[in-house]
């Protein structure tokens, strides 16, 4: 792990990671980015109207640049939008460039979670239940795979989330410490 001072969130929408994100960041004294608020920032486009405008092709291509970037910078947390690691560079990236964090939470808690959201155009659906099932089905061991570690986020504060997340970064360093 080369550069462990980046923390880099994975997970569906809804699962908590600008939230917990910025909680994390608190606790250890790091900066937060968000990758779909920098998108919207350089772009001066919100996420819905660059999906409309360009589709979901142009976006990734986007979130892929702004993630190489985001990922080059140091002692920073990131939340990464749900599809940020369905290209592959973009897990290499972030595995060499710091420790990947999968937000897990179940379908029910997402679903909970992104009811009255508008701002996600891929659950501008008439049946949000499957298509963030889909999602999900699709996702779930891509997001497993580019892991360094798994928190799950159902019926806890972000806080709580946060302070587990430090707990075990501190342990998968102190391993890799004593493995050197």
């Amino acid at each position: 792990m080369s550069r462990p001072d980046n923390l880099f969130l994975i997970g569906p929408m809804g699962a908590g990671k600008s939230t917990i994100g910025r909680h994390l960041a608190e606790l250890l004294n790091k900066d937060f980015r968000d990758s779909d608020q920098e998108i919207e920032q350089r772009t001066g486009a919100g996420i819905p109207l660059i999906f409309e405008i360009e589709g979901e092709a142009g976006f990734r291509a986007r979130e892929s640049s702004i993630l190489d970037d985001l990922t080059r910078l140091s002692n920073m947390v990131l939340a990464t939008g749900g599809g940020a690691v369905l290209a592959a560079d973009n897990r290499k990236l972030m595995r060499e460039r710091g420790v990947v964090v999968y937000l897990h939470a179940p379908l029910e808690t997402l679903l909970q979670r992104t009811c009255r959201d508008r701002h996600r155009p891929l659950l501008q659906t008439a049946d949000r239940h499957r298509t963030l099932e889909d999602i999900l089905k699709a996702r779930e061991p891509v997001y497993r795979q580019a892991a360094d570690m798994v928190i799950e986020t159902s019926h806890r504060s972000p806080a709580s989330v946060a302070r587990e997340i430090v707990r075990k970064l501190e342990a998968l360093l102190k391993n890799e410490n004593l493995a050197s």
